[in-house]
């Protein structure tokens, strides 16, 4: 009987001795465009200069609630004629007391002078508006950096990114694209260019069809719901009939004059998470998405963009 009870003493002790079997770790969840994009280093995000930033103010909302929209000017080499003309417009203040004029469901939101086209009562532009050729419309294709090259599309035999900006092209010239958010200027009939006095922000599906016929001047990187959330236009193209309509424009100043702005970047269309975050975009399968697309329109890999202090 005391050998039987030793055995079992010494089977529990060894027993107790015996590592149990590691539980396989869970599979790691599929990264997401938002995980790489949380993830990249501090690195491979651009600081945007103040200088090159537009500060719209406009009145409060109905609520009392401020609503202030972040432009971001588009760099050389496209449209500096007209980011010249609204760097004037801007010192002499004259975008202050102008209005948000238009706002049609799925193509655009425009804002100008409200008597801009009423002989004796347009508000007087500034001196000095450079004219602007037709041919600003698009740059050289050499001047661009390599990456700008990519898929084509229905709109360009080629598109992609360069320096922040989504970019369309072919073997002569490239220009940028119509995407939601991006700012442009507002024109008559050719050859009128329009000098920058009225702009107008995309707020619908990309109307590419715009690239290259009208000027691409910058684009909104934040408040951009102050402007697409607005009422829709109930006349013609989705203009204000009545002045109660129009939503007044306070101020416009460039972000260096702007006393406490936070710091902008955005993540490099260079860089090795941005690639990342494109091909997920294009090609993603997750806890929600079961069947990746394969493919992604230019307009749909928006240029991630963090505000920073």
């Amino acid at each position: 009987m005391r050998k039987i009870l030793l055995a079992s003493v010494l089977s529990a002790c060894l027993t107790a001795f015996i590592p149990a079997a590691e539980a396989a770790p869970p599979p790691a969840a599929p990264q997401t465009p938002a995980d790489i994009v949380a993830k990249a280093p501090a690195a491979e995000w651009k600081r945007i200069a103040p200088s090159d930033l537009l500060i719209m103010d406009l009145a409060a909302d109905a609520a009392g609630h401020t609503r202030r929209v972040v432009i971001q000017l588009m760099p050389a080499p496209f449209s500096q004629g007209w980011v010249g003309n609204i760097r004037k417009l801007v010192a002499a203040r004259w975008y202050d007391g102008i209005a948000v004029v238009r706002v049609q469901d799925n193509y655009v939101v425009q804002w100008g002078d409200p008597d801009g086209e009423t002989p004796g009562k347009a508000k007087p532009l500034p001196k000095g508006l450079a004219p602007v050729p037709q041919s600003e419309y698009v740059a050289p294709a050499r001047g661009l950096p390599k990456d700008a090259s990519g898929g084509g599309d229905a709109y360009a035999p080629r598109n992609g990114f360069s320096a922040g900006w989504p970019i369309a092209g072919d073997e002569q010239a490239s220009w940028p694209i119509h995407c939601y958010g991006m700012v442009g200027v507002g024109r008559n009939m050719a050859p009128d260019t329009g000098t920058g006095a009225e702009l107008y922000v995309v707020n619908g599906q990309a109307p590419r069809q715009l690239d290259r016929n009208v000027a691409l001047v910058g684009r909104v990187i934040s408040g951009m719901e102050h402007l697409s959330a607005l009422p829709r236009g109930t006349g013609d193209m989705g203009f204000y009939k009545t002045a109660q309509e129009r939503v007044p424009i306070l101020s416009v100043r460039m972000g260096n004059e702007v006393p406490g702005l936070p710091g902008y970047e955005y993540l490099s269309t260079e860089s090795q998470s941005f690639a990342a975050y494109a091909d997920k975009r294009a090609n993603r399968k997750d806890d929600f998405y079961i069947q990746p697309a394969g493919g992604v329109d230019v307009c749909n890999v928006p240029v991630p963009i963090r505000e920073v202090m």
